[in-house]
């Protein structure tokens, strides 16, 4: 593991908040010259402790204004069963996040459709198309309050830098 100092981890505390940031602004921001930004940020990015830059959409803006909170039960644990779900789920676009979990499911997966008849058929996909899976309960999201670290205005804009 690559060791951080505390310029490192306040650039990628800037960073996390607006991957836009150029060198130059992390330079005014941070303390350090744009030169040592750079070279942090390329140093940060090889160590794989940024993993990329990405523009994070709207769900309403693709189409995908319903998220649904699926918990999954395999039927057993054995190898083949567990790298068959682990394919679906990277194969499925409907699946935003996955996670392993402790307690009574094995995985909760966050997804995004585009209304409930897509959720319908996403439940059916995962209960009667993939033999590894035992039990699912899911739930509809009503509001997002706070995604990805940032609380979410009523209107679910996202809300900037507390304004």
């Amino acid at each position: 593991m690559t060791s951080i100092d505390d310029f490192d981890l306040k650039i990628l505390t800037l960073l996390q908040k607006n991957g836009r940031l150029t060198n130059q602004e992390l330079s005014d921001l941070v303390g350090l010259s744009a030169s040592q930004c750079s070279r942090r940020r390329i140093n940060l990015e090889q160590a794989n402790l940024i993993l990329g830059y990405h523009a994070r959409l709207s769900p309403d803006a693709v189409g995908l204004g319903m998220i649904g909170l699926i918990e999954v039960r395999l039927i057993n644990h054995t190898a083949e069963y567990v790298e068959s779900f682990h394919r679906m789920v990277a194969e499925q676009t409907s699946i935003v996040d996955a996670y392993k979990t402790t307690g009574d499911a094995d995985y909760l997966l966050k997804v995004a459709v585009s209304d409930l008849a897509g959720l319908s058929a996403l439940i059916s996909q995962l209960v009667a198309g993939h033999q590894s899976v035992s039990h699912v309960k899911t739930s509809v999201v009503l509001n997002r309050l706070k995604e990805n670290g940032l609380m979410m205005l009523p209107d679910s804009k996202v809300r900037q830098n507390g304004a």
